[in-house]
């Protein structure tokens, strides 16, 4: 028992419910474990996969994997974490979406041992009644407690009515799933613990809820998103995979190994104590470059891109020495068009925008997506424009 909750807590930032869990797990009968994914990207990336890990050992121990897409959740739109409301999405968007989420999904899980569901399966039947006995479970005042809505709320910003519906929807999913455990991020705590209180009043077993930490994108601050530009996702290029994790700073590096890396908890602590001891902290980035392409690709793949990394390096495509330059910016980030001005490495944010879409621009080795966010993060990185404009930026607040 104490070998399986260890595996079960590993990275977990919370257990709500642990005792329910012992007694569960004592049970013997394998656990129905919720996890919901809203089909509103086309791609699943690394930050999507700390929960898909977490729900593979759990498969891996015998218990039911429950993939839930959210095809009629994801048309309203989660309300976790945003200052404005969403645009909802169409019903094409949803079914090209889920198509890609449950492709992609597979490289982790096990397809023989994982049953995907999609929440309109049962809200398509529910009527406007439904809906309003689910919607009088729960009060304003609860839902404003929520910090994301107490914040619009006392910043004048509107809330649309829907926008309740959706921890309430979410809630109910765990009802028509029976599960015993939901997982989720910790953003996403309030609706999960909306599940408990509904299945409390479904006369149900009230589920487990275990929150993984988000993790932090490429720039080391934001949670990884495709909107920020700091993502690396599951279905890209070995090559880029791999240059985009070895780009990851030294210190955050650790962050991946924990929530990313199937490698045990020693083996990442024996780590630790060789780059304490002298090692090239570049050289066990190169383990964990490896492990990961390894997993979304192959290990052929792997060493491929391993190679053409050190080759790269090896034929001095960035020059030792180029200008070191410090910027401020606001906060919130700025543009990378913006930032390649001010660095003078274009003479404007037009001929910046025309360069990151010919795919001239480079952080550190990787081309910038169109729409990137640079945050002020303090780190230095290398920029590439062209063939020969370089320079070593550091970006403050």
């Amino acid at each position: 028992m104490k070998e399986i909750l260890d595996t079960i807590e590993r990275g977990v930032e919370e257990v709500i419910g642990l005792d329910s869990l012992k007694e569960r797990l004592a049970s013997g009968k394998p656990l129905r474990v919720k996890a919901g994914f809203d089909p509103t990207a086309p791609d699943l990336h690394l930050g999507h996969t700390v929960l898909i890990n977490k729900m593979r050992q759990l498969q891996d121990l015998g218990h039911d994997i429950l993939f839930l897409i959210g095809d009629f959740t994801g048309m309203i739109g989660d309300p976790t974490g945003k200052n404005v409301t969403r645009q909802p999405l169409t019903q094409e968007d949803v079914e090209r979406n889920a198509a890609t989420y449950k492709e992609q999904v597979f490289k982790i899980l096990d397809p023989k041992k994982t049953e995907v569901l999609f929440n309109s399966d049962w809200m398509k039947h529910k009527s406007a009644a439904d809906l309003i006995k689910l919607a009088s479970l729960h009060t304003v005042a609860r839902m404003l407690e929520r910090d994301d809505f107490h914040k619009r709320y006392t910043g004048n910003q509107p809330i649309a009515i829907h926008e309740f519906l959706y921890p309430l929807l979410q809630g109910y999913d765990s009802v028509e799933m029976r599960a015993d455990v939901e997982l989720g991020g910790t953003d996403q705590k309030f609706n999960l613990l909306m599940g408990r209180e509904i299945q409390r009043h479904y006369k149900q077993s009230q589920q487990v809820v275990i929150t993984m930490p988000l993790l932090e994108g490429l720039d080391g601050v934001k949670k990884m998103s495709k909107s920020l530009g700091n993502y690396i996702g599951i279905d890209e290029p070995a090559n880029d995979m791999y240059g985009k994790l070895m780009s990851v700073s030294d210190e955050l590096m650790w962050r991946y190994f924990e929530l990313l890396s199937f490698r045990t908890i020693e083996e990442i602590n024996q780590f630790k104590l060789d780059a304490e001891a002298g090692k090239n902290p570049r050289d066990i980035k190169f383990l964990l470059a490896e492990e990961i392409v390894s997993r979304f690709h192959s290990e052929e793949a792997a060493k491929a891109a391993h190679e053409a990394f050190i080759s790269r390096f090896a034929r001095n495509e960035v020059p030792d020495e180029m200008p070191e330059i410090s910027l401020t910016i606001p906060a919130e980030g700025m543009p990378i068009a913006n930032i390649l001005k001010m660095a003078s490495l274009t003479k404007s944010t037009s001929e910046g925008l025309r360069m990151i879409k010919q795919g001239a621009v480079k952080k550190d080795g990787q081309r910038i997506e169109e729409n990137a966010v640079l945050l002020p993060t303090g780190e230095h990185f290398v920029v590439q424009v062209g063939k020969r404009r370089f320079a070593r930026v550091a970006l403050s607040s």
